[in-house]
């Protein structure tokens, strides 16, 4: 079993955490990975499914937030203007969003007809980070059947650290990847569940920040770090609370929350990309006239919370469980796993 964050004595924040403390904790989504690891390329593709059903045909309310723009992020454009999602999520890298964008969209056709419905156009939603560093990235390895195997292995429990797009990304000089957390919240006597999913690839090592404390002298002085605040981060966020699109989106907003608790400043090369959805509204195409169920805005701060301290733990979730990966000069990228257990020894 990986061992995560809170293994090591680290509880970020003060709301309680979901069944799995993984984003598949909002019931019906789902995760799966297809990893490419050899010489030449350590990349691949993580899907998030939505819904148990086709989300083509019964649509969830959507939102996103681009915090800062140095990415190819493929479908907010639509999912902005229409507030809906209408495709599973998927995260690659950058030079891959249009193959990936590209079986989605073959995916949800395949699934269309296959349920007796014409899709005359579809909006995939393909997020990425540049593993360049550590993957061949011009090669552009990942193809249609990984995406396909993705969702094929999609399940509620799935593996976080370097696997599928986080396969060859790294975060404040560690070794970086896919990493998940959740939080519960209670409205009207009801509880509902906030789940977060990161692809993280940023940060500079000297701003880490774990729970309020900069990290060991004694670690930065080993690590070769990252000097640049840099390279992306793409946050999913999945919920069963009911939200209009304009306040999912200003739910999306707090995904920065725990990215700057860590100590990011968010720097000029990195993409910040936000990309959130709530099961809670379905928009069926038949009708006219819809219902849209939404929570008092008076209430919405315990969302805030829950999604600022599930992006915080999803973050070190993706160090935590990745384990050190070479780069494409031999270098090691070292998890920080092998630090803290080093720490947690000397106590």
């Amino acid at each position: 079993m990986q061992k995560r964050i809170s293994d090591y004595g680290v509880h970020i924040g003060t709301l309680a955490r979901g069944e799995r403390n993984k984003i598949t904790d909002v019931p019906g989504v789902r995760v799966g990975h297809a990893t490419i690891k050899t010489d030449k390329y350590r990349t691949g593709c993580t899907v998030i499914l939505p819904s148990e059903s086709n989300v083509y045909t019964n649509k969830l309310v959507a939102a996103s937030f681009v915090h800062n723009g140095y990415g190819k992020t493929c479908g907010t454009v639509q999912v902005d203007e229409l507030g809906t999602l209408e495709t599973p999520i998927a995260l690659t890298n950058t030079l891959n969003v249009g193959l990936v964008a590209d079986a989605l969209v073959e995916y949800t056709v395949n699934r269309c007809e296959a349920e007796g419905v014409f899709a005359r156009s579809v909006n995939p939603v393909v997020g990425e980070c540049n593993d360049a560093s550590m993957n061949t990235i011009a090669d552009r390895p990942v193809k249609k059947e990984h995406v396909f195997a993705a969702i094929e292995s999609a399940a509620v429990d799935f593996e976080e650290g370097d696997v599928g797009a986080g396969t060859g990304t790294g975060c404040y000089g560690f070794k970086g990847g896919i990493g998940s957390a959740s939080r519960v919240i209670e409205l009207d006597g009801k509880t509902y569940t906030v789940g977060i999913l990161v692809q993280s690839n940023y940060g500079a090592t000297h701003d880490l920040t774990i729970n309020g404390a900069h990290i060991d002298q004694s670690i930065l002085d080993e690590v070769n770090g990252a000097e640049c605040d840099k390279g992306s981060i793409i946050v999913v966020l999945a919920c069963d609370v009911p939200l209009s699109a304009r306040q999912l989106k200003r739910a999306v907003k707090r995904c920065s929350v725990g990215i700057a608790r860590l100590g990011s400043y968010i720097g000029h090369g990195s993409g910040e990309v936000f990309i959130g959805f709530s099961t809670a509204n379905v928009i069926a195409p038949e009708s006219e006239i819809m219902s849209i169920r939404c929570i008092n805005e008076n209430v919405i701060d315990r969302v805030f919370r829950a999604v600022g301290e599930a992006t915080e733990e999803a973050i070190l979730n993706s160090m935590v469980c990745a384990s050190a990966a070479p780069d494409l000069n031999g270098n090691t990228i070292h998890s920080l796993a092998e630090y803290l257990d080093r720490l947690q020894g000397k106590q």
